[in-house]
């Protein structure tokens, strides 16, 4: 295990290594997208969900508890750890949004079109995600692609009626 990896936190080095072989990497955290940039070969992809990476780390309604809880200012960049959060991991990443989140600012929780990234919208509150049935789907949808045939979720037929176009 490399030096950077023995320094994380339990949680994320269970993520990271389970089985010691690469594998999907979710969660609704900011993490995922950072260690998925520090060891790509560990991670299969990256799915988050309603995570703020792409905008100022001021624009949820979370940053003052993380500033009180942490003892660390909300904008502070650490440069050892994956440097800047709105990069996209070298890796499938997927991020599932809401504009009706609540929490977070919608715009900050898109990622860039790509070849290897996507954004998926979903009407649901931030804190319902996790169950949302629509998110469900998504997630399982995203995680049965075959390993290194990674392709953009397919809103066609009845799912053009769930999963609005996150661009329009």
């Amino acid at each position: 295990m490399s030096a950077t990896a023995q320094t994380l936190s339990p949680p994320s080095r269970t993520l990271m290594f389970l089985e010691g072989r690469a594998i999907p990497e979710f969660g609704a955290f900011l993490y995922a997208r950072q260690l998925a940039k520090m060891m790509p070969d560990r991670v299969r992809s990256v799915i988050t969900l309603g995570s703020p990476f792409a905008s100022h780390p001021r624009a949820t309604n979370a940053w003052r508890v993380y500033e009180m809880a942490s003892g660390r200012r909300a904008d502070e960049q650490d440069p050892r750890f994956g440097g800047r959060l709105s990069e996209a991991p070298p890796v499938p990443t997927t991020a599932i949004f809401s504009r009706t989140d609540g929490i977070c600012a919608w715009q900050g929780c898109m990622e860039k079109s790509s070849a290897m990234s996507e954004s998926i919208e979903v009407e649901s509150s931030h804190c319902g995600m996790g169950h949302h049935p629509a998110v469900v789907y998504a997630v399982a949808d995203r995680l049965a692609q075959p390993e290194g045939q990674w392709k953009p979720f397919d809103r066609s037929g009845w799912r053009s009626l769930v999963y609005p176009d996150p661009s329009r």
